[in-house]
């Protein structure tokens, strides 16, 4: 499974935090090794949010629905996960 990210882009001089983008799918975890840089957890959840957008379209052409998520850390600790679920409305 492959996972476009963005290029981060943070000002000069500004903290900034290394967030990193784990896909986790119904075969597994795929472990995103480089990270991006965000000065916030807002950007790095907009961009959590777009990757799970673009992965959801991608899934959208298959014959079983499959859940996804993203799971968002740090260098040093878990910060948030964003999911498609799929559920039976019976």
């Amino acid at each position: 499974m492959v996972l476009m990210l963005r290029k981060s882009v943070h000002q000069e001089g500004a903290a900034v935090t290394r967030y990193y983008f784990d896909i986790r799918d119904n075969t597994g975890l795929y472990p995103d090794e480089e990270g991006l840089e965000f000065g916030t957890q807002r950007e790095a959840e907009v961009e959590a949010a777009e990757a799970l957008a673009g992965l959801a379209r991608d899934l959208a052409t298959t014959d079983e629905p499959q859940n996804i998520s993203v799971e968002v850390r740090t260098d040093t600790r878990s910060v948030f996960q964003a999911a498609l679920i799929f559920t039976d409305s019976k």
